[in-house]
């Protein structure tokens, strides 16, 4: 498993999530984010080139697999803006209260596997009306596609790095103590369905 998890998963999620349509998707947020940005799940690092040098201050990327953070330590080489990488798990952020301006959270809440434990620390290191920012895949309004995404969760999430597809979005940010601003709410573009209804908006800590 730690061939798997260490070398041919990177590679799957870095080339998985970093397709046109969901760079699209991603393109929606990123550029919004302000001020010291923490990106929880940085993964590859494919938002780099869609942040704002005129509004960022600084990035901190957290990432906990080794083969993700060699792909992300690479793309950060080519970018201008400051940056910091961490090893840390977002239940367990190693960031003083109130760092933060933004969070930016994309394609990550999917594969969290403590979503308590990271929203309490989320709300912790964000300062007073600090943002969070997110674009998020997750259970699909149809019937029919929700069962077949309960259906294959169980086997997707041992070949996919723990990827829920069937997490309700919207209801973990809100019971994470969060308050959503703005949220769409749709079936990304050529994506297959069980894997393709996200949730991009933003919200702030109650």
């Amino acid at each position: 498993m730690s061939f798997w998890s260490n070398t041919i998963l990177p590679n799957l999620i870095g080339g998985a999530c970093s397709t046109s349509p969901i760079m699209k998707q991603r393109a929606k947020i990123v550029p919004d984010a302000d001020g010291v940005v923490v990106e929880i799940g940085m993964g590859a690092a494919p938002n780099l080139p869609l942040y704002d040098p005129s509004r960022v201050q600084t990035v901190i990327g957290v990432e906990p697999s080794p083969g993700l953070r060699k792909k992300a330590i690479r793309a950060i080489a080519g970018q201008s803006l400051d940056i910091e990488l961490i090893d840390a798990r977002a239940e367990n952020l190693p960031l003083e209260t109130g760092k933060a301006d933004t969070i930016v959270l994309t394609y990550t809440l999917c594969s969290l596997p403590d979503v308590d434990g990271a929203f309490a620390e989320m709300r912790r290191i964000l300062k007073p009306g600090g943002r969070l920012l997110f674009c998020e895949h997750g259970a699909a309004p149809d019937a029919g596609v929700l069962k077949w995404q309960r259906r294959l969760e169980p086997v997707w999430k041992r070949c996919a790095g723990g990827c829920h597809l069937a997490r309700q979005i919207d209801r973990l940010i809100t019971e994470g103590g969060f308050r959503i601003n703005h949220l769409d709410a749709a079936y990304m573009p050529k994506t297959p369905k069980i894997v393709g209804f996200d949730y991009i908006g933003s919200a702030r800590p109650n």
